[in-house]
This record gives structure tokens, sequence and C-alpha cells, in this order.
């Protein structure tokens, strides 16, 4: 990386440039970098409350930072202020990758092996040993990585890129300007099948994924195909790394499920909702949009109300969680016999009510 200049990336992204005059026209900038190993030619930035007693020692070349900081930062040196420090890194390390990832060569790999009726467009990149099959389309910009497998029919949008490995199954759909990483699979059957006389009989699953606009999936993700109706996961949707979406799941745009989260077939998930690191949601059930669920919580029944949720059981030694469970186990019998109480009260209290004999 070239090393860059405070305000030509100020003029790229916006801001506030703060700082000594001299400071900010010497100040080179050559990498991004964690706040505690930041150095005269890092940019970092402060989000975290907690790191604002270090700020002032930083050797930093540049900090991003808050309104609520400007002077402190700019005390120390180049500063760039602006509402959101964290989103203004985000968009930072955008305009950094654009500047320094080798773009792909347009063109097919000669090893690669495209159907003679696909559709592939002329700056798009095909990797080596690729497979694209009869009557898939691969858009413009497209980057299909190496050893990826695109189906019959298969649709990639406009400037998604495929990492190397990734499976798109027949008939399935990915839009534009999506991400997909290593070992992701879309479109394969999803769990179907039905009991006959102690076996399983397969359900051919007969429908395909859509996947929308500005999707990111992390590495070997599993999206499954629809049995009937299609499989579908809305516009900017961010999926984690390990994340099962069985079939016929609906996920509704811009929301987000890290790493390990499990998604029961046929359930439907709002807009904007967040899912935690190994949430695990039952099938056939629905979540409203702006619904936040915690880490490790199972969702067994249907959230109807935008908030908040949790249903993780607090970690303890084994010792106390063994009686915990117990209690647990003998939980029903005492809102049983909680129940019968509360009813000998009510009985008693109307009894003494309606006793007119005026006996003690």
């Amino acid at each position: 990386m070239v090393a860059v200049r405070l305000p030509e990336l100020v003029a790229a992204l916006g801001g506030e440039l703060s700082g000594d005059a001299a400071s900010v026209a010497a100040a080179r900038i050559d990498r991004i970098g964690p706040f505690d190993d930041a150095t005269p030619s890092t940019i970092t930035f402060v989000a975290n409350p907690r790191l604002q007693p270090l700020l002032a020692a930083s050797t930093a070349g540049c900090v991003i930072v808050g309104p609520a900081l400007r002077d402190e930062a700019a005390a120390r040196g180049p500063a760039i202020v602006t509402p959101d420090p964290y989103l203004y890194f985000a968009r930072l390390t955008q305009w950094w990758a654009a500047r320094t990832r080798v773009a792909a060569a347009p063109g097919v790999h000669a090893s690669a092996v495209v159907d003679p009726s696909a559709r592939i467009a002329a700056n798009a990149s095909i990797g080596a040993l690729a497979v694209i099959e009869a009557g898939a389309r691969v858009g413009e910009g497209a980057v299909i990585g190496a050893q990826c497998f695109i189906g019959r029919d298969a649709v990639v949008g406009a400037a998604t890129r495929l990492a190397a490995r990734v499976t798109l199954h027949e008939r399935c759909v990915i839009g534009a300007r999506g991400v997909v990483h290593s070992g992701v699979v879309i479109g394969a059957d999803g769990f179907g099948f039905a009991p006959a006389e102690g076996r399983w009989e397969r359900i051919e699953q007969l429908g395909a994924v859509q996947i929308g606009d500005d999707v990111d999936i992390g590495a070997n993700t599993c999206i499954d195909r629809g049995a009937l109706g299609d499989t579908v996961i809305g516009n900017g949707v961010k999926l984690d790394n390990l994340i099962q979406i069985g079939h016929n799941v609906r996920i509704g745009d811009h929301s987000a499920l890290a790493g390990c989260v499990g998604i029961a077939g046929s359930a439907t998930i709002g807009k904007h909702v967040t899912i935690g690191g190994a949430g695990m949601i039952a099938g056939h059930l629905e979540i409203v949009d702006h619904v936040h669920i915690s880490g490790g919580t199972l969702v067994s029944h249907s959230i109807r109300k935008p908030g908040h949720y949790t249903g993780v059981f607090p970690i303890d030694d084994n010792a106390a969680w063994e009686k915990n469970a117990a209690t647990l186990r003998n939980l029903h019998r005492l809102r049983e016999r909680v129940r019968a109480l509360e009813k000998s009260v009510r009985e008693n209290a109307a009894a003494d009510k309606n006793d007119t004999t005026g006996t003690p």
C-alpha cells in the first residue's frame, strides 16, 4: 500500500480533520491497525469507552474519534472526527481494500468447464477448475473462484464474488454485490423424509434458493433448497460462518446471524433481526421485524413483538447445576401445588366473605 495523506482520505470519506497543521501535513498512513499496537504510520479508531484513558499515550499516526473526544484526540496528534467512528472505520476498510486488493482478471480460465449455453458476462472472471452448467448466468463483473460449481440455470448477480469451492446448485439465484466465502453450499436438499413402516421415504426437494442483493455468506454455511416453494434470503442479509438454514426458511432484509446459528425448516425471520452465535430457531415459527436474540438461545415458539430475547441458563459449577436441574425437573409438580394452594386460599376467602353466622 502506497502511503496515504490524511487530506486525501478525508476527501474520499468525509469527516473533520483536526490536530496541529504541521502534524497533519507530515502524516503518512500505510496501515489500518488495532489501537493497542498502532504505529506512527497507522490509522486506528476509538469507539469503545474503555480506550479513552489510553488515547493521550497512543502513537498512532491518526485516530478516528467521535465529537466528545475531539479536543483530547487533537491534543495528541492528527484525528478524524465523525459522528460514528466504527461506521467510519468500516467504510475506511472498504476504501482501503478497493485500492489494495488485486482485481480478478476477466475471462474464463483455460481449465474451467463452461457449458456452451451458459451466459457469462464479458468482464466476469471464472477461476481455475470451475464448472458452470447449462443455462447458468454470471453477471457483469462477477467473480467465480477456483473449483466453484454453478448448477444448471443458476444465476450469479453483477459484482458478486464467490471464493474458491462454493457450490450454487441448480436454479438457485444470488443477486448483485454479494460475497460468498469458501465451502458455502447453496441449494442442497432440505431434510425431508416421511416415516413409512419403520423406515424413511425421501421427499424430493423441488424448490430452489433465492438470495437478494448485498448478501454476505460466511465460510461453510449451508442454505437448503425449498421442498416445494423456495428458501428466501432478503437483501442485505449477513450470515456468519457455519450457519445452517433449513428448507423453506425466509429471512427478511438486513438481518444478521452470527456463527453456528441453526434455523429449522419453514421458519420465517423478519427484517432487521439479529441472532447471536449458536442461537437455535425451531421450525415453522415466526419472528417479527426488529427482534434481537442473544447467543445460545433456543427459540421454541413464535416471537410476535419486537425486543431483545434471551434464553440462556447461566453456567455454574457442576454440583450447583445438578441441583438446579433437579429442581427444574420438579417445576411442573411445584406449579400444580402452588395452583392448588392459591385455589384453596381463594375458596376459603370466599367462604369467609359469605359466612353470615357471625362465627369468628
